[in-house]
């Protein structure tokens, strides 16, 4: 019913934006990452779910070759040709949009003109791919505008190469991976290499609590993209005694403690975060299949430990997030996700408490930092779709 009413809404702004109703409306998840952070990059095993808050793009054709791009929740309209569309972004929101027509243009779907209007309630800058929602809901519209018919798989992989060469930003497949191919009430294991995965059951008796630290640090982006430079050195590095390696994905624990002198130390702790993280995330999946919900905590705590300490793109408000949740009923464990400095904690917490422990969560973190939060419930949700339109 809140999907209905949200379309309809949209169809409503749209129609009175373009004079028209729109041909279609599709919608896309942010996603929240239980656990694999900062190894999509590296090909390896990420465990992330989709989540209930959506990005939504309602869509029409033009006669003409022109975008037109509108948001509900910012002012400025752009209009751009289809023929000349610029090569790389302009920092603006709607280069995500751009940067998916081009790149659908470049391999080889014919994107038609279109007016779109974006609309949608992921928290920006909270870690919750907000950015890969909005390129996947694009890209479906715009796939659907040309009749161009491609598999999630590859929609998924076109967005993550939009974001990786015209946005400037070098994420790896699972934001958009899982954003299409969420399932309701799972978690998804993803090979980051193989794309194989499999859906993981959550039980109905615990719930996903993000806690939104609402501080996002300057240094994130540039940090980020620093520790995929990091991880690509340290892989050269290794390369030497282990020729065959193409990722960390590819070293044991055992072959990194071998040559733990012959590499730089900030290198050798990304390359341990990353190696022992590919292996707590395949021992997460074990331990949620069994229900082992209290071994699931522990790995959780370790990751952050890990991410923290060796890979170094936790912050003092993550920290603090994480810590303030110990001992409150129905907790079984925490870590920062996303990217790092800024951003959101997850928490796996019995179904029955999660309202308690939102409000002591919110009470805990206020007090110690001033700072008010936005704590969310969430159960896994459905990947990309397309919606009704509303007004039928």
């Amino acid at each position: 019913m809140k999907s209905q009413l949200e379309s309809t809404a949209m169809s409503e702004r749209f129609e009175r934006l373009f004079g028209e109703s729109p041909s279609a409306v599709f919608s896309a998840p942010g996603r929240v990452n239980l656990i694999g952070e900062h190894t999509d990059y590296n090909q390896g095993f990420v465990m992330p779910s989709a989540i209930t808050f959506r990005t939504r793009v309602a869509v029409s054709p033009r006669r003409d070759t022109h975008l037109v791009i509108q948001s509900e929740q910012y002012p400025e309209r752009f209009e751009l040709d289809l023929h000349h569309l610029p090569r790389q972004g302009s920092g603006s929101w709607s280069d995500y949009v751009v940067g998916v027509a081009a790149t659908l243009l470049q391999h080889g779907c014919c994107v038609r003109g279109a007016n779109l209007l974006v609309q949608g309630d992921i928290p920006i800058g909270a870690g919750l791919s907000s950015s890969a929602a909005i390129a996947v809901a694009s890209a479906l519209a715009l796939v659907n505008l040309a009749e161009c018919n491609l598999p999630l798989t590859r929609i998924a992989h076109l967005c993550q190469h939009a974001e990786n060469t015209f946005v400037g930003a070098r994420v790896g497949i699972m934001d958009p991976f899982v954003s299409c191919l969420g399932s309701a009430g799972h978690a998804l294991l993803l090979d980051c290499r193989s794309l194989q995965f499999e859906h993981i059951p959550i039980p109905e008796s615990v719930r996903m609590v993000v806690c939104n630290t609402m501080v996002k640090h300057q240094l994130a982006s540039g940090e980020y993209n620093q520790r995929r430079r990091d991880c690509e050195g340290s892989v050269k590095l290794l390369s030497r005694w282990y020729p065959e390696i193409r990722a960390l994905r590819d070293i044991s624990a055992g072959q990194l403690t071998e040559h733990a002198k012959d590499i730089p130390d900030a290198l050798y702790r990304r390359c341990q975060h990353v190696v022992l993280e590919n292996e707590r995330t395949q021992q997460c999946a074990r331990s949620l299949r069994a229900l082992q919900l209290e071994d699931v905590g522990q790995l959780m705590r370790a990751s952050h430990r890990s991410l923290r300490d060796l890979y170094e793109v936790s912050c003092t408000e993550l920290d603090v997030m994480v810590e303030l949740a110990e001992g409150l009923p129905g907790y079984y464990g925490g870590r920062m996700t996303g990217g790092g400095f800024g951003g959101c904690t997850v928490n796996l917490v019995e179904t029955a408490k999660a309202d308690a422990f939102v409000s002591e969560i919110a009470r805990r973190y206020q007090n110690a930092t001033g700072i008010k939060p936005e704590v969310y419930i969430f159960s896994a949700a459905n990947g990309a779709s397309q919606e009704p339109k509303g007004k039928e």
